[in-house]
């Protein structure tokens, strides 16, 4: 049985063509898009699942309640990870986890600048990082002992055995002993280093990380296999205010949480002070386009299939007459549909190895085509299986349905709710493409409208430059010396990069506040000129200069932040940080200096050209960015020869601040035509569909006069008129996702009503162009043909 089902599909298959290519090109392009798909939302679920501790692991968050706000996010003090371990007998392990300054590494003659962290002496007993020297409880043992990935090892010492045990330099000054040697980290973890220095070396480096009032690393803890998260989480909620008495934020709401570590990355986001969405949401939204774009090439089938049942209509008849049971028929139709859909799986995987590079350039991924699992190719052939039972399931049962008498006559009709049903999917179809452009459009113009907005500074034209070495205790010769270059305009200095200011302050104090207020500002501290270089527009008071001595205890705030102090008039007024009491000097206009995904925050700018850390912030001269940069590297050579030149153009870096949105506008761009064209592909099935049902009709309005123009009228309208209610219900539908999407930028552009209308005009235009040609060649048939063939 199963040989005769498949030589008839093979003869039907061969003897329509046309009709099975595009069915199986339909086919091959949901599979394939499902595909890419899959294998994108698999990459982004296996990121930190590899860690045999996975199920223990925990990243421990900060709340912070200010002015009846709560604020979120992952900084925690220097000295948390150990007090937490030392203190909640649940707690097995425990590490802090901070990200370095890219650091100059050197052994004899070899110089080589290298990404790492700082962790506690638990970190290797926590994470799955295998040591090819070394063991996890010998592997930072000592404060001056440091890990190292292979590839390091290799290219300082020729192999990680060789490199064991040996002394490495960092920063010129600083000496470590290399006590382990652990694999290149994956491709599936977030983190990516090359050494991991000892928790000392950071605490000694930034000693502000041994008070409690400041926050900045992760802490990592790793509870006992028995311990329950919910109670070890209600154990450590007040865990801080014990070690914040004392101190001006004594009075603060501090609370502490546990995440699962594995849920970071996609859970990178804070809503009401606790995680929830970021990268996941972007999961289950290409997920629900994959299942679409799968569901939108089934419905083709089913309606290129129905299409065709006029002629396959007499072959049921006949195979009814002879004894044919219904049950035989539907299992061959099932049939001929799971072999086009295997036809088409088999397109769609070569489709997939074809374009996986454009695809992971598109997506920033390095994701490869899993071809020896066999999970692989069990979701292939349940995707093929699923494809199949789904497309050929209503043409199976309707064909099967047909009475053998009526269709032998001649007088096979449709029902009005067969008819609706085929229409009703073309209208599904038309709705989700409709939505995909409309959310295409809305997710450009929030791109363009990010990239464009006025951020409050010019970011054009602007450098900045990390110190290396001794450069920042240096900074007058610096200054000295590239300020009369060539290509160089003006230049200062800013202890964090200018569109990534985050610093918190807990501890702000001014006259007039209310003892139970509590605040979070942030700070950044910057040079002379700072406001000229980045344009700002100072409302009130004046810049800091170097006529006024006194300026190292002013303070420049923003907007925002006079808004919180409540003074009319704060040139002047008394303003403390950090236990640092000085004076308000200045007032600027608010400008963004974070992600526009989050609003503009109370702001305070100290100066303080003597810090031994930061960046030196350089406005080139327009059109002279070359000459700008062979400036400052001849100077930093000058001063660092051993350290690479590094710099950073800053509207480069504010563009890497929607890495993620402009991942997603490509992806739903390329999605979104790919719907599109497979809807038309339907289009054109229920064209040739409407062109047979009436080919009598046809026949005999041509006899009597009717135009190419009139047929091709009376064909089109009917559909158009489908895609103009898809259009209708498609509008809020996409109103509704979009605008949720939205809401996570603090600042975005408007839905605006045009949007819909190109959305439905683009749809619109596209099916005209699929369906005139099968409508125009229905017209210009020999009706003489037409009426014989009736």
């Amino acid at each position: 049985m199963i040989k005769n089902y498949l030589k008839t599909a093979w003869r039907n298959l061969i003897r329509n063509k046309a009709f099975s290519l595009i069915n199986i090109s339909g086919l091959a392009l949901g599979i394939a898009s499902g595909l890419f798909i899959l294998l994108w939302v698999n990459d982004e679920r296996s990121i930190d699942n590899f860690h045999k501790n996975s199920r223990y692991l925990y990243n421990v968050y900060e709340r912070v309640f200010s002015e009846g706000k709560v604020e979120a996010g992952h900084w925690t003090p220097g000295l948390l990870a150990n007090e937490l371990k030392r203190s909640i007998p649940e707690i097995r392990y425990a590490s802090g986890f901070n990200e370095q300054a890219p650091s100059l590494f050197e052994t004899e003659n070899k110089f080589i600048i290298e990404k790492g962290r700082c962790a506690d002496s638990d970190f290797f007993k926590m994470f799955s990082y295998p040591l090819l020297a070394g063991t996890p409880i010998s592997a930072l043992h000592g404060p001056d002992d440091i890990a190292i990935s292979r590839r390091m090892a290799e290219n300082f010492f020729g192999s990680p055995d060789a490199a064991f045990g040996k002394i490495i330099k960092c920063n010129i000054y600083k000496n470590f002993k290399i006590s382990a040697v652990f694999e290149n980290p994956p491709d599936n973890s977030s983190q990516k280093f090359d050494y991991v220095a000892n928790w000392k070396f950071l605490l000694d480096t930034v000693s502000w990380l041994k008070e409690w009032i400041y926050r900045g690393p992760y802490t990592f803890v790793q509870l006992q296999p028995n311990a329950d998260p919910v109670r070890v989480e209600a154990k450590i909620k007040n865990f801080l205010n014990a070690y914040l008495n004392g101190r001006d934020g004594a009075g603060f709401h501090l609370e502490l949480g546990l995440q699962r570590y594995n849920e970071m990355y996609l859970n990178s986001n804070y809503k009401n002070g606790r995680p929830g969405g970021g990268r996941i949401e972007y999961v289950r939204l290409f997920s629900m386009v994959a299942i679409f774009v799968l569901l939108i090439a089934c419905i083709n089938f089913m309606n290129l299939a129905t299409a065709r049942s006029a002629k396959r209509a007499k072959e049921v008849g006949v195979r009814k007459v002879i004894g044919a049971v219904r049950k035989a028929l539907i299992a061959q139709f099932i049939f001929e549909a799971m072999l086009l859909a295997l036809f088409a799986a088999i397109l769609a995987v070569v489709l997939v190895i074809l374009l996986l590079p454009a695809f992971n350039y598109l997506t920033g991924k390095q994701i490869t085509l899993p071809v020896s699992s066999p999970n692989f190719w069990s979701i292939i052939l349940g995707l093929t299986f699923l494809t199949g039972i789904i497309s050929g399931s209503y043409p199976a049962l309707f064909l099967s349905s047909l009475r053998p008498i009526k269709v032998l006559k001649g007088s096979l009709k449709f029902s009005v709710n067969a008819l609706w049903f085929r229409k009703g999917l073309v209208i599904f179809q038309f709705v989700l493409s409709i939505v995909m452009i409309t959310g295409t459009i809305i997710i450009m113009r929030q791109v363009n409208y990010v990239q464009t907005i006025n951020l409050g500074f010019n970011k054009e034209n602007l450098i900045y430059v990390p110190f290396q070495g001794q450069m920042a205790n240096h900074y007058d010769v610096f200054e000295q010396e590239i300020s009369h270059m060539q290509g160089i305009k003006d230049v200062t200095r800013i202890d964090q990069p200018p569109t990534r200011i985050g610093a918190h302050a807990y501890d702000m104090d001014w006259t007039g506040k209310n003892p139970n207020t509590k605040t979070v500002v942030i700070h950044v501290t910057v040079g002379y000129d700072f406001l000229k270089i980045m344009n700002l527009q100072l409302l009130q008071g004046r810049d800091f200069s170097k006529d006024f001595p006194t300026d190292t205890l002013g303070y420049i705030i923003n907007e925002t932040a006079l808004k919180l102090l409540g003074y009319k008039d704060p040139i002047g007024q008394p303003l403390s940080i950090f236990q640092n009491k000085g004076h308000i000097i200045g007032v600027v206009k608010d400008f963004h200096f974070k992600s526009l995904h989050e609003p503009i925050e109370p702001l305070l700018i100290n100066l303080n050209e003597h810090i031994d850390w930061g960046n030196a912030l350089v406005k080139t001269q327009p059109g002279k960015t070359k000459q700008a940069i062979a400036s400052l590297e001849k100077v930093c050579k000058q001063m660092e020869p051993k350290f690479p030149f590094t710099y950073y153009f800053v509207d480069e870096d504010y563009k890497k601040l929607y890495d993620n949105e402009q991942t997603v506008s490509r992806l739903s761009s390329g999605f979104a035509f790919l719907a599109i064209f497979i809807s038309c592909l339907g289009l054109l099935g229920l064209t040739m569909f409407t062109a047979e049902q009436r080919t009598k009709e046809i026949g005999i309005r041509k006899v009597i006069g009717a135009s190419v123009k009139n047929i091709v009228l009376m064909l089109s309208k009917d559909i158009l008129r489908l895609i103009i209610i898809s259009a209708v219900i498609a509008a809020p539908v996409a109103w509704w996702g979009m605008n949720k999407w939205l809401r996570d930028f603090a600042y975005r552009t408007n839905i605006s009503w045009w949007i819909f209308i190109v959305a439905g005009m683009l749809a619109i235009i596209i099916a005209i162009a699929t369906i005139s040609f099968q409508a125009i060649k229905a017209a210009i048939a020999n009706p003489v043909k037409s009426l014989r063939t009736e």
